[in-house]
């Protein structure tokens, strides 16, 4: 069996490398693809810019969306993801700090699968990258990749 790719939007290297960290001591170990901008990571999906040479036949089974990102914002990204046939059913779980009210409803809004806060404290953050990664990869039924 193929392991399932996680491809985790974040600027932060310290959440980046917290997740990295959560998601090693993980049953699921799942590949990890990290990309720090809104632009890479429409290029990663899409197969674009640096990544012109990836097999989009090997799509992630979820993104870790942060909102708050350089060059492309995290509900632009969305808001892109959900308007093409290829990555429209790809599940996107949002990855913040903000507890923003309208942060909420704007993700949900724009088509995302989930909305979590990130956890301060190591421990929780780790259990909560380790019950996302158990739920996302190993129990949800992905859909197909489309266009392929």
């Amino acid at each position: 069996m193929s392991t399932k790719t996680i491809l985790l939007v974040e600027d932060n290297s310290d959440d980046q490398e917290l997740a990295l960290l959560a998601f090693e001591r993980s049953k699921v170990a799942p590949e990890v693809v990290i990309v720090p901008d809104g632009e890479q990571a429409l290029d990663y999906l899409f197969g674009t810019g640096a990544f012109a040479d990836r097999d989009l036949t090997k799509m992630p089974a979820l993104v870790l969306l942060d909102l708050k990102l350089p060059k492309m914002d995290g509900l632009e990204v969305l808001r892109r993801l959900r308007a093409n046939p290829r990555t429209q059913l790809i599940p996107v779980v949002i990855l913040t700090t903000s507890r923003e009210q309208q942060d909420l409803i704007n993700s949900y809004s724009v088509g995302c699968n989930g909305y979590i806060c990130k956890p301060v404290d190591f421990k929780r953050f780790q259990k909560a990258m380790q019950k996302l990664a158990s739920y996302w990869l190993e129990f949800n039924e992905a859909p197909p990749v489309i266009g392929t």
